[in-house]
């Protein structure tokens, strides 16, 4: 682990396997921490805030450490893509663009924007100065998933760094060695010790430990939503810090029958689940097509689906990689369970390399309730289902809690605006789906959370406004 920038292992010397999913083999191990290390990386950002080295640092001069760290990101991207594919099984061939390379332009973006954001003044009367002032929340714990560590990290710790922030880091236990990289990486670029900390282990110490900790002011997180509620409690059981939660989607996919290309919506649906083995926040997993295109619609996509090459994750030329593990494999081959109505796949594959591998899937003729179609699966499998018409479009893609990405393919205008409003989701892609850069923002709906990744109101959760009332 990083705490004080220092390399450390746990307090009680414990260590916890990393078995890589391509072949299921042990090629590292992680420190396996405990509350009182959690403590120690608190405390040391703590006392880096309050010393004022970073949070006092001059913005310029901030913006010339993270973007010296950028490059040191770009410059070692295929070292950090190749240690994450070992870790959590994503192909390389999009890991390299996802992981570093994206991890390396949020920073990059978030260096620009720290000499340019300013303080007001209120339009009060003339005989008062109104002052509101942008200030640092102080330590900020970060908890981050397994399926992108690299770019999540970066949507969660780039702002708040660039405000003035110190950082307590939680990764994933399955996926923990490129991000203990890039931490390393921060500390070659001139970050100061103690300013950004890694803490390694399993989350119901280490993660309860950030949320309960009276001293972190700031939570952010990506995961599921059973973690995300109890984040919340252990936030209002300790000292009220403020929690910022993205909870996942089950993304709504909808064609319509005056869509203009069909090929080409029906390669974007592919993509939209099947890309990282269905293991992305915003994946499109439920597939709403119109009753007059249904069944040559779902030809195509299974032929498609049929071709995609699954394999190693470290040849290029694959284009699904493994299922981040043997128990995330379990858990996502048991929702198929019972399912008779499975048009392709439903089944482990390439058991003998020792890996986690599975076949993608489509399923049709669910009803709404079933829990394949309702809940989250995060894995390699697409539900499909009919509608009738727009307003019939709208009603079975809102019928869920979850609310944060949905896609629509449609050549009418009017119906493409009339879809974004009616769609109770945080991102509406529109002919198109997955494409967003760092200008954007990224956040759910309903029960996908609160709060935003990406752009400049991302720096809003790392920031807290203070008036400065001056009689004149």
């Amino acid at each position: 682990m990083i705490i004080g920038g220092a390399c450390v292992a746990a307090s009680t010397g414990q260590t916890l396997d990393v078995v890589s999913p391509i072949d299921g083999q042990t090629i590292a191990d992680l420190p396996n921490a405990s509350e009182e290390d959690v403590h120690a990386a608190v405390a040391a950002s703590r006392s880096a805030f309050d010393n004022g080295v970073w949070a006092r640092m001059a913005p310029a001069a901030r913006k010339r450490v993270l973007l010296t760290w950028a490059d040191l990101i770009e410059k070692h991207a295929l070292e950090l893509a190749v240690l994450g594919v070992r870790d959590n099984g994503t192909e390389l061939s999009m890991a390299l663009k996802a992981e570093p390379m994206s991890a390396a332009n949020t920073i990059r973006y978030y260096a620009e924007a720290i000499d340019k954001i300013y303080g007001e003044i209120a339009p009060t009367d003339p005989s008062t100065l109104a002052l509101i002032h942008k200030e640092p929340v102080g330590v900020v714990g970060a908890i981050v998933p397994w399926n992108f560590p690299l770019m999540i990290t970066a949507w969660k710790i780039a702002p708040a760094l660039a405000v003035g922030n110190s950082v307590v880091l939680k990764p994933s236990e399955v996926a923990s060695l490129s991000v203990l990289r890039i931490v390393a990486l921060a500390l070659e670029a001139g970050l100061p010790e103690g300013v950004l900390n890694v803490v390694t282990g399993e989350g119901p110490i280490v993660g309860r430990a950030l949320a309960t900790s009276m001293d972190v002011d700031a939570l952010v997180f990506t995961g599921s939503g059973r973690v995300g509620r109890k984040l919340m409690e252990y936030a209002a059981q300790s000292n009220l810090k403020r929690v910022f939660l993205e909870l996942g989607g089950k993304s709504p996919h909808i064609v319509f029958d005056d869509t203009q290309d069909l090929d080409q919506a029906a390669q974007s649906v592919v993509a939209g689940i099947f890309r990282n083995s269905g293991q992305v926040c915003i994946a499109g997993s439920r597939l709403l097509v119109q009753d007059s295109i249904h069944d040559a619609f779902v030809d195509k996509i299974v032929a498609l689906t049929q071709e995609m090459r699954v394999g190693d994750p470290l040849d290029m030329n694959t284009q699904i990689g493994a299922v981040s593990s043997a128990e995330h494999l379990e858990r996502v081959l048991a929702t198929l369970e019972g399912v008779e109505s499975i048009e392709t796949g439903g089944k482990p594959m390439l058991q003998e390399t020792g890996g986690s591998y599975m076949q993608p899937t489509i399923v049709t003729d669910m009803s709404a309730d079933d829990p394949l179609v309702r809940d989250e699966v995060f894995g390699p499998v697409l539900t499909v289902s009919r509608f009738t018409d727009e307003a019939d479009a709208v009603t079975q893609a809102n019928n869920n809690e979850l609310g944060l990405a949905s896609g629509v393919w449609t050549s009418n205008l009017g119906r493409a605006h009339r879809m974004i409003s009616g769609l109770r989701a945080g991102v509406v892609h529109v002919n198109t789906y997955g494409g967003a850069d760092n200008t954007v923002p990224l956040g759910g709906f309903k029960q996908s959370g609160n709060g935003h990744d990406k752009s400049l109101h991302a720096i809003d959760k790392f920031i807290n406004k203070k008036t400065a009332w001056i009689k004149l």
